[in-house]
């Protein structure tokens, strides 16, 4: 069940990184990840990737449901076409430069 998913950060400045890293678990395995860029109140997702054993059990959206609550304006930069049903499924809007958007109202 998604409700029990918690989430380790690896922020850019103590991994020494250009991006935040994000492992996603549930039950204590790690089940996917995130890599993206935390700028104030704005989150750029540069990747999510839910491993492929854990597809299809909500993990991505439940994330996503989970940043919505921290940040303003959520990027999801250059979608891959395969992708952009899920990024439209969560109410994010194209940029029409292959990023989706969502901004709080």
């Amino acid at each position: 069940m998604p409700e029990q998913l918690t989430y380790k950060l690896f922020s850019h400045q103590e991994n020494k990184s250009n991006y935040d890293w994000m492992n996603i678990e549930h039950c204590d395995k790690r089940v996917g990840k995130v890599r993206g860029l935390m700028e104030g109140r704005t989150l750029t997702i540069y990747s999510i990737n839910i491993f492929s054993e854990f597809e299809g059990q909500g993990f991505a959206q439940e994330t996503i449901n989970m940043f919505r609550k921290s940040f303003d304006t959520i990027i999801a930069d250059r979608v891959r076409y395969t992708a952009i049903g899920f990024w439209k499924k969560m109410n994010f809007a194209p940029d029409g430069h292959g990023n989706y958007i969502w901004k709080k109202k």
